[in-house]
């Protein structure tokens, strides 16, 4: 350690981002030491290049190695560093064994390369300052107990129950999601800018892990998030606006009066935008002071929703000079309202958004209000216009007439080379959904300047689009303490982050793995604009990939490659004036990482390992303490004694974070299947809630601590019914999250993801997923984007959102059963198997095993997760039908898991066949979906069809199970209709069964499921 110390102190006295002239020396007696640090560095990580060394000078004593840039790829600790020296000086000549030394790469010397993260002190979450001496060392400790000067966040969620101290609170960072939807001038089309492999395309599969599981982890930790592109799914858009007041907008003006606004608005007059017309330039905004208290003035902004269902909700304003930074907007929507504290002297002149919310049809007291009741008076008060959701493409493009550019790398310095489109082109719009496209198309709709959307002149929206991210950032933060020169929205943002998946291929079955990305010298400074050095980026992008690979290994695939750390001039890493990383992180062009990558627990493993690192890289940046955020609660249920429900739960430890401890928890209540409420705080894992008989209650719960907030629960259900025909216990056994079913053959010829026999099961909706795979064939070559070879897909469902596990079944399931006049309460499999909640006391009970299969993710190496019948549930089930007990149990796996699958045995078999009464005939049992009625001696019949093809209700049944009785008193009592096969088994002895190889909650209507469960009920009433 004194050594590192020795060397750390030359360092910093005398390093200079340039080389050191001195006495040059011949290299041919050093170069035995690039293949000893090679060595040493190559099981590291993957840097495809190898460590040479380019030059050794010898400056007054100290001698200066200059390696190439390839030894900087690699990742650097305090180890590292002293282990090079230790190398370097065992094997450079007798004469120079005594002489100080400097290690350089890529113009840096190695100490340069240790970020301060991995400074961490034993036992504690601080992190150190960098590069702390020991003569320092008190002042470094004292210095991590202050905290920063605070700062105002654009967005406070004043409804939020949890107040988040060690987290992300006030920070702002610039997220995105790779590439989008766009415009190809050359060929006059929409088009995607990377392949259709593997059952998506870059454009939407990194919005599979930003979208659903990043974004909503940094906010939960307290963060505000800003994005280039269209982040809400709904495809209907509502534009409520100042201008047009048939649209739906109101104000009211009390002791003070609402005025126009000195600066233009937005204003939406047209259906069609070209390049160049800017949105908020078209319409007039409001403004009006703010009083402590008296009478209100308020603006309100009531929109007219087309469909029920969640809504982004985004508001615009103008700041202007006294604009206030507690401009309170109130969220009335279909479950009660949700206020926020917007700071209206950031983010003028675009839209801000707030949140997502359940909006019904119809409801005319849904609506967004902004008043002028502020803890400031004096203050001015802006009122635009509000968007709920995010809607279709409105950016019309056609062929510059002064000739499309070529598309070429961010990295490229090549010249600019231009054809001329000989013929008129008509404007065209995409057709798809705003968030599928580019974020060239989104900063217009948003409001910016073409020169931050179209660096390139409209000539070439290839270019356009990764070049307007970073100017996007830098707009946005435009006269913050970060970018303190430039004009522009006063956001104070922190770090920014774009993410890839374009790492590379192989020609067999290893894994790519994960590249990071920074830029060191922008316009040859190391320097951002407030004077922060730009090394920081690299800090940020080891501590990324650090915590990304770590936990892949960690959790699912100990061979996960980590690549190297590049410098490199790319448009997004270089071009952002705070620190920035790119990852890459894997090849979605190669089976072996798409295995993983299309796994929803893969996705948001990773996602989280994303948040982590950010955290820590920002807490450490200002020598703060820190917490993660913990994982969702486990062992759920919702059970109901005497009118009121007791709800009870279980944390989850998190093995690879020690901060990330639950300490209260928050539930969320919702009412008759619509919106959730704003939650409240529960110190406990228990708490009870006193409800109402006739109305259905809903249920999640999740964790919280210093660090911000978890993942919610699965939903849970009660109700009580006003005349009780009896009680019914909902078990939902359905927790499986999983890719398409995937195979590799083991010559590596053909391989890939057969969907038509399992498409997976999404994490409450999939936005990556575009069509079935169609090639097999791994010698199939990449020709072009339109014929990508080996992995190519359809592209029949790219622009819909499929529906996944929404983990909200006992809903859907009780619903059914309060319309047969029962009770119900619903648990988790998870609290039958441990025995938290007794199945005894209920007449029956309703397990619900949907797609519940084994399943291995990847290759195969950890064991197989997701069966149907375990151990534990075998004993429960048998211990409640020995008592008489009735139980309905419906799934498309629920005799495939037992006889055809990873993992079989007998003696599971034997229970399902001798006490649920039925057994496997195939998995296979329809391709229609159609279910008829049977003869049998019990009260069943009708005709039904579930979903068996993505879409956007309900997870969907490719291979539905074919089941048949076992044993006496058991009788088929359902066919499927194309082939007559076996759908339903029902049993009658001294208790009752109901086993259906389709699961109910797939049926394609309300009433199907309700006529289902009513000859459910009737069944085991009948004596």
């Amino acid at each position: 350690m004194k050594r590192i110390l020795l060397y750390i102190t030359i360092v910093m006295a005398s390093l200079s981002p340039t080389k050191v002239s001195g006495q040059k020396l011949e290299i041919g007696k050093f170069k035995t030491i690039a293949d000893s640090l090679q060595s040493y560095f190559k099981p590291k990580a993957f840097v495809a290049g190898k460590i040479s060394i380019i030059s050794v000078e010898k400056k007054g004593n100290t001698l200066n190695l200059y390696f190439n840039s390839s030894l900087s790829e690699y990742s650097f600790r305090e180890g590292d560093v002293e282990k090079v020296y230790s190398i370097v000086r065992s094997l450079i000549p007798e004469t120079y064994k005594n002489s100080p030394l400097i290690v350089y790469s890529n113009k840096s010397s190695i100490e340069e390369f240790v970020p301060s993260f991995s400074r961490i002190k034993p036992n504690s979450n601080v992190i150190a300052s960098p590069l702390k001496t020991k003569g320092r060392k008190k002042k470094a400790e004292k210095s991590v107990v202050m905290s920063v000067e605070p700062m105002q966040s654009l967005i406070t969620k004043e409804s939020s129950p949890l107040k988040i101290s060690m987290g992300l609170q006030d920070r702002h960072l610039a997220i995105w999601q790779s590439h989008g939807y766009y415009y190809e001038q050359k060929l006059l089309r929409w088009e995607w800018q990377r392949a259709r492999i593997f059952q998506t395309v870059e454009d939407l599969y990194t919005q599979s892990y930003v979208l659903p599981f990043l974004v909503p982890m940094l906010e939960n930790a307290g963060a505000s998030i800003l994005l280039p592109r269209e982040r809400d799914v709904q495809i209907n858009e509502i534009i409520v606006d100042n201008d047009n007041s048939a649209s739906g907008y109101s104000e009211f003006s009390g002791d003070k009066r609402w005025n126009h606004a000195d600066s233009l608005g937005f204003g939406n007059p047209k259906e069609v935008y070209l390049s160049g017309e800017n949105p908020f330039r078209m319409g007039s905004a409001r403004v009006v002071s703010t009083i402590e208290r008296g009478d209100e003035s308020y603006a309100m902004w009531s929109p007219a929703i087309p469909e029920s269902g969640e809504y982004g909700v985004y508001v615009s304003y103008q700041s202007v000079p006294g604009s206030t930074q507690n401009a309170e907007y109130t969220v009335n929507h279909a479950s009660g309202s949700s206020k926020f504290r917007v700071n209206q002297r950031m983010g003028g002149g675009t839209w801000i958004y707030l949140g997502t919310f359940y909006f019904r049809k119809g409801d005319n007291e849904q609506n967004v209000k902004l008043t002028n009741v502020s803890h400031e008076k004096g203050e001015l008060i802006s009122a635009d216009a509000v968007k709920f959701g995010g809607g279709m493409g409105n950016i019309a493009r056609k062929p510059a007439e002064q000739g499309s550019e070529m598309n070429r790398p961010s990295s490229s310095t090549e010249p600019i080379k231009k054809i001329i489109v000989p013929i008129n082109i008509t404007p065209e719009k995409s057709g798809y959904p705003r968030f599928t496209e580019g974020a060239r198309y989104w900063l217009q709709w948003a409001g910016y300047s073409d020169t931050i959307y179209s660096p390139n002149k409209n000539a070439n929206d290839y270019n356009d689009d990764y070049m307007s991210r970073g100017k996007w950032v830098n707009v946005m933060s435009g006269g913050s303490k970060f970018n303190p020169k430039e004009k522009g929205k006063n956001i104070p943002i922190d770090m920014a982050f774009a993410f890839h998946s374009d790492a590379g291929t192989t020609h067999n079955d290893s894994i790519v793995g994960t590249l990071g990305i920074y830029t060191r010298f922008s316009n040859e400074s190391d320097l951002f604009p407030n004077g922060e050095k730009r090394i920081e980026s690299r800090y940020l992008t080891d501590l990324i990939q650090s915590q990304i690979v770590d936990d892949i290994r960690a959790t699912y695939e100990p061979m996960w490659q980590r690549r190297g750390i590049w410098d490199k001039s790319y448009s997004e890493s270089r071009t952002p004036v705070v620190p920035t990383m790119l990852l890459e992180l894997l090849s979605h062009q190669n089976l072996a990482d798409m295995r993983y990558g299309l796994d929803p627990q893969f996705r948001f493993t990773v996602s989280r390992a994303i948040y982590k690192g950010m955290l820590k890289f920002l807490s450490q940046k200002d020598n703060l303490p820190y917490v993660v955020q913990p994982l969702p609660i486990k062992e759920f249920s919702a059970t109901i004694y005497n009118g009121v429900a007791l709800l009870r739960w279980t944390p989850l430890n998190d093995t690879l974070e020690p901060t990330a401890e639950a300490e209260r928890y928050i539930l969320y209540t919702r009412l008759n299947g619509e919106g959730f409420d704003n939650g409240r705080v529960i110190e406990g894992n228990n708490v009870t809630v006193d409800i109402e008989t006739g109305k259905i209650y809903s249920f999640k719960i999740t964790a919280a601590n210093k660090g911000g907030e978890s993942f919610p629960s699965e939903i849970l259900s009660v109700y009580q019914a006003p005349q009780e025909r009896g009680k019914v216990l909902i078990v939902n056994g359905f927790d499986k999250i999983s890719a398409a079913k995937s195979y590799a053959t083991p010559d590596t010829t053909m391989g890939g993801f057969m969907d038509f026999e399992d498409h997976g099961v999404p994490y409450i909706k999939d936005i990556s997923y575009i069509g079935s795979q169609y090639e097999f064939r791994r010698k199939i070559p990449w020709m072009d984007d339109d014929s990508p070879g080996f992995g190519a897909s359809y592209a029949d469902y790219e622009t819909r959102v499929i529906a996944g596990n929404s983990f909200d079944y006992p809903y859907t399931h009780g619903k059914a059963f309060a319309a047969s006049g029962y009770s119900f309460v619903s648990c988790s499999r998870e609290s039958v198997e441990k025995g938290i909640v007794d199945l005894k006391g209920y007449k029956m009970v309703d397990f619900i095993m949907g797609k519940q299969q084994q399943y291995q993710i990847g290759r195969g190496v950890n064991a197989p997760k997701f069966e149907v019948f375990s151990k534990m549930l075998q004993t429960a089930i048998s211990q409640y039908t020995s008592l008489g007990g009735n139980v309905l149990i419906s799934g498309a796996s629920i005799a495939t898991d037992v006889w055809d699958s990873i993992n079989t045995d007998k003696e599971t078999q034997n229970f399902v066949t001798n006490v649920l009464k039925y057994k496997w005939r195939t998995h296979y049992a329809s391709k229609t979906g159609t279910v008829k009625g049977a003869p049998s001696p019990y009260p069943f019949g009708g005709n039904y069809s579930f979903h068996n093809v993505p879409n956007e209700a309900v997870y969907c049944v490719e291979a539905p199970d074919g089941i048949e009785p076992a044993g006496d008193g058991a009788w088929t009592i359902f066919r499927y209709a194309d082939n007559n096969i076996s759908a339903g088994v029902a049993y009658t002895g001294t208790y009752k069964v109901v086993a259906l190889g389709f699961p109910i909650e797939t049926l394609k209507s309300e009433e199907e499921i309700d006529s289902l469960i009513k000859m459910v009920v009737n069944f085991f009433d009948k004596k």
